[in-house]
């Protein structure tokens, strides 16, 4: 890996094919590779607490006991309210992925006509901050959740924007072969700021039935533990959190190794077109872009509904869904960074086919598992037995899923344009977010037709499966060597 980079401008002229030119230069800064390295790094770290905090093992929860609490005070049974609190939540998620879908490739091709990809994380940053930091609003007796929805839509379609940009400066940090490991590192720092913020969350802030936090103690601050102001501060504390730890972010990192131009929309809309088109000659590219989005859907079901599907069938408090989350945290970090290293021996392929492979075995566990039964067998009266079973697949969502994420983003290397990252990079948010709705969808349709919270998961078996089977069409090594 190269120590450090010279500064250097390079200046040259490009016709486009309606006859308009444009101005680039290359742009290569004097930040030591290693620094710029750490910088990235830290974004993954920085942001990671929206997706740790808010949409699995807090603040989802609580909205959604928030949510089922409130329908029941409609007139609803139990059963009938978790379904509908299960479906708003999932609804939620299925509007920000569409708008997070069809804004990605523009964002991408934007990005790459001018060359410039910072000041776009700033931005949406502000929009994270912003939408995170309202969530102290999200009042226990129900009457606001809806509007709550907007402000948490606001910050995670932020957050996956600003990914997109972070992601396609992964090519210029390390050759093919070094990505694998970089990315599978990031990931683990990422998860490793996950497990930090749940745990100051957990120790000092979150109350649990007694008014007390894990340790004992009031919620600090002097906030209300009746109001439920520990558990809210979830949102401020991720805003403050990622304000403080992207200053190495933009401290370090710098729009390196880009193309600048003095292209526009126009320009952007012309290069996002040749690029679709030019899919129907990249196979594996397009079958990979078929095939992620279907097991990121999966995964990121499996993420957004886990903890809703503790607190509905385990009837898990959200303090018991947090010590699940540190163990399954603990979990990411090791594995992601194990992962980064198997991915840099024989590649991310099979790795992402091993992880897959568990994760379906892992969701089978789960749809035939409730508080009393696991595929058919009962356990004892008062057997914690589920609560275990359910703590092992904690943390093998937690490593598979870190190690497929990883994995992920370096097969997505070995098929990207250097001279372009950020374009194939939106596709590649595009294809994550493509039928984001999918998986929301299906478990909301599924929980109204069986009337079962836990049943309602099941689509995410057949969405792995489906990622499972297209890869085979995918060439490990990308379409410039299949």
């Amino acid at each position: 890996m190269l120590k450090s980079c010279r500064q250097t401008v390079v200046t040259f002229i490009i016709v486009s094919g309606n006859n308009e030119t444009m101005t680039q230069s290359r742009i290569v800064c004097s930040v030591p590779l290693s620094k710029r390295v750490w910088g990235w790094y830290f974004f993954d770290w920085a942001s990671q607490p929206f997706h740790t905090l808010l949409i699995t093992f807090i603040f989802a929860p609580y909205f959604v006991t928030v949510a089922a609490e409130y329908f029941v005070s409609t007139g609803v049974d139990q059963q009938v309210a978790d379904a509908q609190a299960q479906s708003v939540w999932g609804m939620c998620l299925t509007i920000c992925g569409l708008i997070i879908a069809f804004g990605a490739p523009l964002l991408g091709a934007l990005a790459d006509s001018s060359g410039r990809r910072i000041p776009w994380v700033f931005g949406f940053s502000v929009l994270y901050v912003l939408g995170s930091a309202t969530l102290w609003f999200t009042l226990p007796d129900g009457s606001n959740i809806f509007w709550m929805l907007v402000p948490f839509g606001i910050g995670f379609v932020a957050a996956e924007y600003a990914l997109i940009f972070v992601n396609s400066q992964l090519p210029s940090l390390g050759s093919t072969e070094e990505v694998g490991d970089i990315s599978g590192s990031g990931f683990a720092f990422g998860y490793a700021g996950g497990f930090v913020s749940l745990v100051i969350l957990l120790l000092f802030f979150s109350e649990q039935s007694d008014g007390r936090t894990l340790i004992g103690i009031d919620p600090v601050f002097g906030l209300d533990a009746s109001r439920r102001e520990g558990t809210r501060a979830v949102g401020p504390l991720s805003a403050v959190w990622f304000v403080i730890f992207m200053i190495p972010y933009f401290l370090w990192v710098r729009d390196d190794l880009t193309v600048r131009s003095n292209a526009g929309f126009r320009q952007a809309l012309w290069m996002l077109g040749n690029l679709i088109k030019s899919l129907r000659r990249q196979v594996s590219l397009s079958t990979y872009l078929i095939s992620s989005m279907f097991y990121r859907d999966a995964l990121n079901g499996l993420y957004s509904f886990g903890g809703i599907y503790a607190a509905l069938v385990l009837n898990w408090s959200i303090t018991q869904i947090g010590t699940f989350g540190i163990v399954a945290l603990v979990s990411a970090v090791a594995f992601s960074w194990l992962g980064g290293k198997i991915d840099q021996r024989i590649g991310p392929k099979p790795v992402i086919i091993g992880a897959i492979w568990v994760l379906i075995g892992v969701c089978v566990i789960i749809v035939s598992m409730s508080r009393t039964t696991l595929m058919g067998l009962s356990f004892d009266a008062g057997s914690s037995l589920s609560d275990n079973i359910f703590f092992v697949c904690g943390i093998l969502i937690g490593g598979m899923g870190g190690i497929l994420q990883a994995a992920s983003r370096s097969l997505m290397v070995r098929h990207t344009d250097r001279e372009s990252p950020t374009e194939f990079f939106g596709l590649y948010g595009l294809s994550g977010r493509a039928t984001a709705f999918l998986a929301p969808m299906l478990i909301a349709a599924i929980t109204a037709a069986t009337g079962n919270v836990r049943l309602g998961v099941s689509p995410i078996i057949g969405l792995f499966i489906l990622g499972l089977i297209l890869l085979i069409w995918v060439s490990p090594k990308g379409d410039r060597t299949a």
